[in-house]
């Protein structure tokens, strides 16, 4: 084990690993709560497009494909904020214009479909130093971000029209979230692969809602098991001579089927309040100007997951947004 660490390409693989663990999942909690699970795969197709081109003009791959998957990710994020295309619109042409656009500059490259294989699945040996120096500068942006505005980002991912209530900047924030799908698609590209990484984004995140309540716990627990689902599939794959992308997503999947079976015995469940029906008694509260008192239950933890929206605990109750108001539940 120790002989593995002083190899220096494992070593900028493992980096490149542990990073895209903490960053895709950081990203996925968002994009889970958005209902877009697959973009992701819709983001990866596109980079596959940046990849191509990287190949076609002589380029560093990573670079490129990071602008190349940006600039999609913004283009149809404005075509679905304008209603001129659906959401699944929207990802089939993330799908397949970018999947022919990528294989077809390939094939112009003289690299064919064959010269996009490390990309797409993931490859230990093909990490450089510019690689890691690139995934690094990034990675410390968009955890700030993630981190930073997760106060923000929480609420346009599960109520936009509450979120306009509030006052907050619903269009860019949603750019925003896309921005980084984008980015951290990119940056896992040579270790979890374009094809896979939408697993990364969306496993850790369903894994950590079978341990955790409140969102605090999910999104950070979500982001700790990518990263261990990152350094366990990485060195597994060394020693059983499998693909990165493949054996990641298979442990990330294992620890799924942990979660599943023993969730419940370390879920924390006290943190429920039992349920006091309304029967019209309880005045409502208005839901304007809420902005700091939803940053304040986030960040203690006081969001519990209520079927498809978010309750909070307040004074001994617990209250769910109806609209421009509270309801008791």
């Amino acid at each position: 084990m120790i002989e593995i660490l002083a190899l220096p390409f494992f070593q900028r693989a493992l980096i490149a690993a542990i990073l895209s663990g903490l960053l895709a999942p950081s990203v996925g909690t968002y994009i889970v709560q958005k209902r877009l699970s697959l973009l992701g795969d819709g983001l990866g197709h596109v980079a596959i497009m940046g990849v191509g081109l990287a190949l076609m003009t002589g380029q560093s791959p990573l670079p490129v494909a990071v602008v190349t998957a940006v600039v999609g990710a913004v283009v149809v994020e404005l075509l679905r904020q304008s209603g001129k295309t659906s959401g699944d619109l929207g990802l089939a042409i993330l799908f397949y214009g970018g999947l022919a656009a990528g294989v077809l500059m390939a094939g112009v490259a003289g690299q064919g479909a064959a010269g996009l294989s490390s990309f797409l699945f993931g490859s230990l040996t093909t990490v450089t130093a510019t690689d890691i120096a690139i995934i690094v500068a990034l990675a410390v942006v968009m955890l700030a971000l993630t981190i930073g505005l997760a106060p923000r980002l929480f609420a346009v991912s599960v109520d936009e029209e509450y979120s306009r209530v509030l006052g907050l900047r619903v269009r860019l924030l949603n750019l925003l979230i896309v921005v980084l799908a984008a980015v951290a698609v990119t940056i896992s590209m040579r270790t979890v692969g374009l094809l896979l990484i939408s697993a990364l984004m969306v496993i850790p995140v369903a894994t950590a809602q079978q341990l955790f309540v409140s969102f605090r716990g999910a999104f950070f627990g979500a982001m700790g098991i990518g990263g261990l689902a990152a350094v366990i599939g990485t060195f597994a794959s060394f020693f059983l001579d499998t693909a990165t992308g493949a054996t990641i997503v298979v442990t990330a999947i294992l620890l799924l089927g942990v979660a599943w079976a023993f969730g419940r015995y370390v879920k924390r469940t006290d943190r429920f309040i039992p349920y006091i029906e309304d029967h019209g008694q309880h005045p409502h509260i208005p839901a304007e100007n809420h902005d700091d008192e939803f940053a304040a239950h986030l960040r203690a933890g006081n969001l519990i997951q209520h079927g498809d929206h978010y309750d909070y605990i307040h004074d001994g109750h617990r209250h769910a947004r109806h609209g421009d108001h509270y309801d008791e539940h």
